[in-house]
């Protein structure tokens, strides 16, 4: 059994005391592919760090997150650039639009998510959205942006159904993590109505830890019990829940 991790900050400073060994516990519980997602220039040099270290499980993405669409965005978005021109990434991301924390900069995140989104398109990669609080300024960019080389993962998913199917006919995967495992998440009511082969798995780690960690920093070994969760959701076997999300991440990523 393989599992993928699709979304772990695995270079976050909430892991500097013991990252090699919270890695290790997550590869010996068979969670061997962990793709991490980007969120400005300052954490680049960490990202490749964690690449040399293990390099047959380590996949990055390169991106500019909403929440560090700042002033400097331009300079960001030109690192980005400058990276994806430089070697290989297997995604955009994360990138979107987030209007939890600051309403403010929605102008500029816009501008800034189209562009990474055109930048995938140049380079023939799947985008990996940050979305809150924002489904419909999201799926209005994709409706502009909208075509056959759009494509990329949902991450995070915590909308309701008709979001989610919204979200696919845009071809995109539900990235599914803890939140799928909270009373008050909502997304258990309705996931197994959704097929299979449109979801696939992530922690988030270190932030949004599925019970009973809830609270907790979060960590790739915690993606059993979100396995466990859909396995109960859709009575099917967690081996082969493994299987098919991991199958998932491939036709995503290419690898």
């Amino acid at each position: 059994m393989i599992i993928t991790d699709t979304h772990t900050h695995l270079y976050s400073e909430a892991f500097e005391d013991d990252r090699n060994e919270m890695i290790k516990r997550a590869i010996d519980a068979d969670i061997k592919r962990f793709f991490i997602p980007a969120i400005d220039s300052t954490y680049t040099d960490a990202m490749l760090q964690l690449e040399r270290q293990f390099p047959e499980n380590i996949f990055l993405m390169m991106g500019l997150h909403p929440t560090h669409v700042k002033e400097n965005y331009k300079t960001e978005l030109a690192h980005v650039e400058e990276m994806l021109a430089k070697r290989k990434f297997f995604a955009v991301g994360e990138i979107g639009i987030d209007m939890y924390w600051d309403k403010s900069t929605l102008g500029i995140q816009i501008e800034a998510f189209k562009h990474q989104i055109k930048l995938a398109k140049q380079y023939g990669l799947p985008i990996v959205i940050h979305c809150r609080d924002a489904f419909d300024e999201i799926f209005k960019v994709l409706e502009e942006e909208n075509s056959n080389d759009l494509f990329g993962i949902f991450h995070c998913f915590t909308g309701n159904l008709e979001q989610a199917q919204k979200a696919l006919s845009y071809n995109m995967k539900l990235g599914i993590g803890g939140v799928v495992t909270f009373k008050n998440g909502k997304i258990d009511q309705f996931i197994n109505q959704i097929d299979l082969k449109h979801i696939v798995i992530e922690t988030d780690a270190p932030y949004l830890a599925p019970k009973p960690y809830r609270g907790k920093r979060n960590e790739s070994l915690y993606i059993i019990k979100v396995l466990e969760k859909l396995s109960e959701l859709y009575d099917m076997d967690i081996k082969e829940i493994a299987q098919i999300t991991t199958d998932n991440s491939k036709s995503v990523f290419g690898i």
